[in-house]
């Protein structure tokens, strides 16, 4: 997967891991980037595009906006989906928070975290601080995934949400330095030093979950605005722990009850995390991805009305019962969209209900719709140790309809949509594309936008893709 020699970044020592990742970010270049790379890192950047550009209209988005501008936070930088300017590391904040508000971003299932909403606002803001080409864009973005997906395993995801935080927000602002401190040329050193900076910035409470509230959207956005400080004041010289990671008191101990901190450096050049990301078909958590599927397809092959649904019982992991199923009762109710987009019981309700799981589905207003409330109330959510045998590489699911008329009806899924191992195909993610940013941009910024992303390796300056992300 990789070109690179891994020889050259040093031992893969467990006792220096901030290191050998700083000398991996620092010396990694386009040229060691094969096709298939590349061709991931602008099909995640279309992703990027259409799932901020909607993100932009959700009145979380605005309000982080009005927040700005309350205070002059005026600069060059574009926020997308508007006609704002900001100073970079606010559009990357801004930019962050919009591209995880509709529970659409790309997500790393070994890491159980999203990579894209850091990486991606991250690079495209330093942009405005130094002279990024389209292929210094692709090499961040992919140093990027890995330093957050790696730190994301080493974690372990079940530890790490077990003790309240997001992981998403916690490893986002070490691959948010790790993208920034590469751009502006940071070498091995200095590069520790912005990682050891960034250590000190990590957030993301999972106490959202308790009223539904906007604070997870806001965890990568923060994540990228403190990645970018860290990288800049580590260019000035300011230090920070250079065993930031792998410490006494440093971040695999602090954030985890259970750390495996060869996971972190576990197959390091030999396979980039980039490739490894799903991307998301439906608007939810991707816990929930798996049993909507196979509801989907029972929809699809019988043609199930809802109000003759007697039981359903969907198969859910254990990692993300926590999320999206307990307490039962609170997620047989949801309140706001944030509610909605973390309930098995609505995923459930609306897929046997509409046939689908999309945007229009989570709305505030629709889980008062007689049918959904009836299914709600008749879902069961359960583990199942042969699916968490397969965890966390693979995230399986299984679920069962049960009629009045007596039937049982069952499907499986090995692999959800939009896992590498059943993808999602350029067409289809066209298709998505288009489908999101349709309330913002009209068909021919669309298509300019698509065929930037498709040529991104030829782009002498991604201020370009800035500006046609914008609405000016």
């Amino acid at each position: 997967m990789v070109r690179n020699n891994k020889d050259d970044w040093g031992d893969l020592d467990n006792s220096q891991i901030t290191r050998v990742l700083s000398r991996f970010v620092a010396d990694l270049t386009y040229e060691d980037l094969l096709p298939e790379v590349v061709e991931w890192a602008k099909f995640l950047c279309l992703d990027f595009a259409g799932v901020t550009l909607n993100g932009s209209t959700t009145d979380s988005a605005n309000a982080l906006v009005e927040a700005l501008n309350s205070v002059g936070r005026g600069g060059p930088s574009t926020v997308i989906g508007t006609s704002e300017k900001v100073l970079p590391e606010y559009a990357a904040l801004a930019n962050g928070t919009a591209f995880h508000s509709i529970e659409m971003d790309d997500v790393n299932l070994e890491a159980c975290l999203h990579p894209g909403v850091t990486a991606y606002p991250t690079a495209l803001a330093m942009a405005d601080v130094v002279e990024v080409s389209g292929k210094d864009f692709i090499t961040a973005v992919v140093a990027g995934y890995d330093v957050i997906v790696r730190l994301g395993r080493g974690l372990v995801g079940a530890e790490h949400y077990a003790r309240g935080f997001h992981p998403t927000g916690t490893c986002g602002a070490f691959g948010a330095a790790a993208v920034a401190a590469r751009l502006m040329g940071l070498k091995c050193e200095s590069l520790a030093h912005a990682l050891g900076i960034a250590g000190s910035q990590t957030s993301g409470s999972m106490e959202y979950l308790a009223q539904g509230a906007w604070t997870k959207r806001l965890h990568p956005g923060w994540a990228s605005h403190s990645g970018i400080w860290a990288a800049l004041m580590a260019r000035s010289g300011y230090t920070g722990p250079t065993t930031i990671i792998e410490g006494r008191d440093g971040f695999l101990q602090a954030y985890s009850d259970n750390p495996e901190p060869g996971l972190v450096l576990k197959d390091l050049g030999e396979e980039y995390q980039v490739t490894r990301t799903s991307i998301k078909p439906h608007t939810c958590c991707r816990f929930k991805h798996g049993p909507i599927d196979c509801l989907l397809d029972l929809k699809r092959a019988y043609g199930i009305d809802p109000i003759d649904v007697a039981e359903v019982r969907v198969g859910v992991v254990s990692a993300g019962m926590k999320l999206v199923s307990e307490p039962i009762e609170a997620k047989r109710t949801p309140k706001t969209v944030v509610d909605m987009q973390f309930s098995m019981p609505f995923g459930a309700a609306v897929a046997l209900t509409h046939g689908r799981a999309s945007l229009e589905e989570y709305q505030l207003g629709m889980p008062e719709n007689p049918a959904v409330k009836h299914v709600m109330e008749r879902v069961h959510c359960m583990t199942d140790p042969a699916l968490d045998a397969l965890t966390p590489k693979q995230m399986p699911a299984w679920a069962e309809v049960d009629t009045n008329d007596g039937r049982t009806l069952r499907s499986e899924v090995g692999y959800p949509k939009g896992d590498p191992e059943n993808p999602v195909s350029w067409d289809e993610m066209k298709e998505k594309f288009i489908m999101l940013s349709s309330p913002v941009i009209g068909h021919e910024r669309q298509q300019e936008i698509i065929a930037a992303v498709e040529s991104l390796e030829q782009m002498s300056d991604v201020r370009q893709l800035a500006e046609l992300l914008s609405t000016c």
